[in-house]
């Protein structure tokens, strides 16, 4: 084979590798002498089809293999010999059209990964910020869960429902033109008014009604509706309402704790405050984290390769853009998201960056990932696919080492990170939670450390949450816009999750699917690192009243 380069700039590299047709040919007759004996043809015995034979039946076929396999052993081989790190995949492709018995020449084409400076980890000096999980935040946990768990009882019988009251109804929808849409009927549908489970309107005209009523009322979907037959579209409801329910007072105590699957009030308080105290860790660790990476970015300025930068910055496009359709006005959303594209630009820039020192940080010390870790991050993951797709993902996971990195990518991530807090000169604050909050939500909680460096200094002075965290989580897999604390339900002590009801508010809102870049084998993944999808409720059967 032979290779000559016909590009180095920067880090862009090209070469032309020409396979000799005498290559090709001697992979063809080494491939025919291994299958000839397989081979079956009438008149002839199993395994005696001659191999002229075989050549003239296959060789089409074996000509394209064995050009491949020449493919992927000259562009190994390329790698190798001139120490290519390459930064993505490789631009493959063949020059014209490859005919049988003539040499093929093959240009590759690709982006190597910068040579990152010994990264400069000493004097880090880090503030974390600690929260307790006083009684105080059991105590309000408790009190949200008892609003969650409200003891219904039946009203009077002339009790007209108002807001706050559980209404339990049958309902027939009806398109404008007084005919049954699908999905339209339902029996013994409840819900409280004022929730805003319902689509805008619905819940409103149920204030008044009375157990044994029959109302017809008059809603229109919204736009952005899930079922698209019906968005925008007007409609009515024939409700007849079977019960009518106040909530009676919840009291805090063992048999509250047992309806829900527990042995007591003090196992629930238990739970509630482990429960706290893991969330209050999470946001010191995010805080702690983003400063750590702020000094980073600080100190280190190399050039990145744009085809990182690009996968980056799609990655961070296709959420945003995917979260501008669910505002008010969405044109307006995405005409001021386009706006700031620049200024995204400049965050995939900084990520890359973070990702790349991080990983030349973990190498330069001994970091890694075990192969017991990673066999456990790989069941952990194929427990979300059926068992034929899970075997399919085992063996791409084999098959494409990049997308096995990425998968390691964010525990390796979180062991660097623990390795230079660990280094780091770290002081210790108590706060308040809102002040924790506070400080992460902050200009200053998100500095990117840039203001060392002009041609970095990207923020804008206002700038939206789904900007904050597209800047402020460069290189991080953990460090989320905060939230209060979880929803409790029952005894698992999880939030329950959202069902796909047709009259809900809006449309729930389903993860953008995002394909990660392929980046350096150990490079830590920002917060759009693939991460394990989140375990669904069972589904309830889909109406157009719930």
């Amino acid at each position: 084979m032979q290779t000559v380069e016909t590009l180095n700039e920067g880090l862009k590299r090209a070469y032309t590798l020409k396979i000799t047709a005498k290559d090709i040919d001697s992979r063809v007759d080494a491939e025919v002498k291994r299958v000839a004996p397989q081979v079956k043809m009438p008149g002839f015995r199993p395994g005696k089809v001659p191999t002229n034979l075989v050549r003239k039946m296959h060789g089409e076929a074996l000509a394209q293999d064995a050009l491949n396999s020449s493919i992927q052993e000259g562009i190994q081989q390329l790698l190798v010999e001139h120490k290519l790190r390459p930064a993505m995949q490789p631009s493959v492709s063949l020059e014209g059209d490859y005919e049988a018995g003539k040499d093929a020449e093959i240009k590759v084409e690709l982006e190597v990964l910068p040579d990152v400076p010994t990264p400069s980890i000493d004097g880090l000096k880090l503030e974390r910020l600690t929260v307790p999980a006083d009684d105080a935040a059991v105590n309000e946990q408790l009190q949200q869960l008892a609003g969650q768990q409200k003891n219904w009882e039946d009203a009077p019988a002339k009790h007209k429902a108002a807001e706050g009251d559980q209404v339990t109804m049958d309902f027939v929808g009806k398109t404008e033109d007084g005919v049954a849409f699908e999905g339209g009927t339902g029996t013994d549908m409840s819900v409280e008014i004022g929730t805003g489970r319902l689509i805008p309107g619905f819940e409103e005209q149920l204030v008044g009604v009375k157990a044994g009523d029959e109302k017809t009322i008059s809603v229109t979907f919204p736009e952005d509706y899930g079922a698209k037959d019906l968005a925008g579209k007007p409609a009515t409801f024939d409700l007849k309402i079977t019960a009518v329910k106040t909530a009676g007072e919840t009291k805090i105590d063992d048999d509250f704790a047992k309806a829900l699957g527990l042995q007591d009030l003090e196992q629930l308080t238990g739970l509630l405050k482990g429960q706290i105290e893991q969330q209050l860790n999470g946001l010191t660790r995010t805080y702690m984290k983003r400063k750590l990476l702020d000094q980073l970015a600080a100190g280190h300025d190399f050039p990145v390769p744009p085809s990182m930068v690009d996968a980056e910055f799609q990655q961070i496009w296709h959420q945003l853009v995917h979260e501008t359709e669910h505002e008010a006005d969405p044109a307006a959303a995405l005409a001021e998201l386009e706006s700031e594209r620049d200024d995204y630009l400049k965050i995939a820039e900084r990520r890359v960056r973070l990702g790349l020192l991080l990983s030349e940080i973990g190498t330069a010390n001994g970091i890694e990932v075990t192969q017991q870790e990673m066999n456990r991050l790989v069941a952990q993951a194929a427990q979300q696919y059926g068992p034929e797709d899970r075997q399919r993902f085992m063996q791409y996971l084999q098959q494409e080492p990049m997308a096995a990195a990425q998968l390691r990518a964010p525990l390796f991530e979180d062991k660097v990170v623990d390795f230079l807090f660990d280094k780091a000169e770290v002081s210790d604050r108590e706060v308040t939670r809102e002040e924790l909050e506070a400080a992460i939500e902050s200009d200053e909680g998100f500095d990117t450390g840039t203001h060392s460096h002009d041609h970095d200094n990207h923020k804008p002075k206002a700038k939206k949450a789904a900007k904050k965290d597209a800047d402020a989580d460069a290189g991080e897999a953990d460090a989320k816009k905060p939230t209060r604390a979880k929803k409790v339900e029952k005894a698992d002590i999880e939030p329950a999750a959202p069902g796909d009801e047709l009259v809900e508010a809006e449309p729930v809102k389903k993860a953008a699917t995002k394909k990660a870049p392929a980046k350096k084998a150990e490079a830590a993944e920002a917060e759009e690192a693939p991460a394990k999808p989140a375990k669904k409720a069972p589904a309830k059967k889909k109406t157009d009243a719930e």
